[in-house]
């Protein structure tokens, strides 16, 4: 990389190459980014709109406010097996702050970081900010487009390491791990002395009828080296509102709230207030967990029958990750796609090397909006040579 007058650089987004390309032009159907069409519920909106009305427009608590926090407990004790409480409750700007925040209080230069992949790029990103080294652990591929984890060598991988970064639902394959392979890391961490970081964002979006996804706070006690990231951007379709989450180790969060300060300050009180209300609305939860089953239908129709696609339905979060047999260059691909047939999909390089080979389609959209993206997306794929 460049050397720009010495600042700290991190590789380059390449799902940023393909959306500077559908950003410049508006006849391209964007799936390329992790953020829904659905509209966020009403009454986060208007619970925003009040608030600034209401002046609620300065500083308030770094940790959060506390009527959000208690509320945040109330929803994890209730959502999970074992109780959160609320001193444990860290709010932050986002849940990639919240990522920022758990990396900037247990890494320092130097610390191994292992994160899974295909991976999120961000969390690696944000490791290597905090100058960690990064080791990346592959999921295993079972041969028909679906994913697993190994515990018997991630138990390898993990000696010596500082942290475990687990995605679960996952970006971007949407493999989901069991509670027991959950049981088994979390057990893993503990025996080598590792921080288990578990970004959980996508745990209410999954589709075997559960309410949420297997969770480490089903079976981390509060003294557990764990810290679980999560924010209201995926399961309220409130990406733009930029309000997160974490939970951490019982008597850590007073001075981990030094740390949100030093990094963010506090979080925008209107925006927390709408994160308020969203915690009410379970019936937003359902049906945009319905929406997304819907596009997910969509999309593993529109990919059917074509010979060099592999997919398997992905059981939660709302990316379908499909091999390409024959492309190893899946940059290449999305830039034709992109340009030449107007869909704007994310290239699996863009989530590690484990990624290549794959493209990743975001259906968290409508389905005229689905629709169309795949009529041009076989069109695309079916003119490969």
């Amino acid at each position: 990389m460049k050397d720009l007058m010495g600042i700290s650089q991190i590789p380059r987004s390449k799902i940023g190459d393909i959306g500077r390309i559908a950003f410049g032009d508006p006849s391209v159907v964007n799936l390329a980014f992790g953020e829904s069409d659905f509209a966020p519920p009403e009454a986060a909106t208007a619970a925003l709109m009040r608030a600034v009305a209401a002046g609620d427009t300065h500083y308030v608590d770094s940790r959060g406010k506390p009527a959000l926090r208690a509320a945040l407990a109330d929803y994890l004790t209730g959502l999970h097996r074992l109780p959160v409480e609320e001193g444990r409750i860290l709010v932050t700007a986002s849940g990639m702050a919240a990522i920022a925040v758990a990396f900037a209080a247990i890494v320092r230069a130097g610390d191994r970081v292992v994160i899974h992949e295909p991976e999120w790029p961000n969390l690696a990103g944000a490791a290597l900010a905090r100058g960690a080294e990064v080791t990346r652990f592959g999921l295993d591929e079972d041969g028909a487009g679906g994913f697993r984890l190994d515990l018997t060598r991630l138990d390898t991988v993990l000696a010596g390491a500082r942290v475990f970064c687990l995605n679960s639902p996952n970006n971007p394959t949407g493999w989901m791990a069991s509670d027991a392979e959950v049981a088994g890391v979390l057990a893993l961490c503990r025996r080598h002395g590792v921080w288990l970081l578990s970004d959980e964002v996508y745990s209410r979006l999954t589709f075997d009828g559960a309410v949420a996804a297997p969770s480490v706070l089903d079976h981390a006690r509060a003294d557990d080296r764990v810290m679980v990231a999560n924010s209201v951007s995926k399961t309220w379709a409130m990406t733009g509102f930029r309000v997160g989450w974490l939970v951490v180790p019982a008597g850590l969060r007073d001075a981990m709230g030094e740390l949100t300060e030093a990094t963010h300050s506090t979080v925008a009180p209107y925006s927390q207030e709408a994160a308020l209300a969203a915690l009410e609305c379970e019936d937003f939860v359902a049906d945009f967990r319905d929406f997304c089953a819907r596009g997910r239908a969509i999309v593993l129709e529109g990919l059917a029958g074509l010979n060099r696609v592999q997919l398997q339905a992905p059981a939660a979060s709302f990316y379908a990750f499909a091999r390409i047999d024959g492309v190893d260059d899946s940059l290449a691909l999305a830039r034709r796609l992109v340009l030449d047939h107007k869909v704007a999909i994310a290239p699996g390089i863009a989530f590690g090397a484990a990624g290549e080979g794959h493209l990743r389609v975001c259906f968290a959209q409508s389905p005229e909006k689905l629709a169309c993206a795949m009529d041009r997306l076989r069109t695309g794929l079916a003119a490969l040579t």
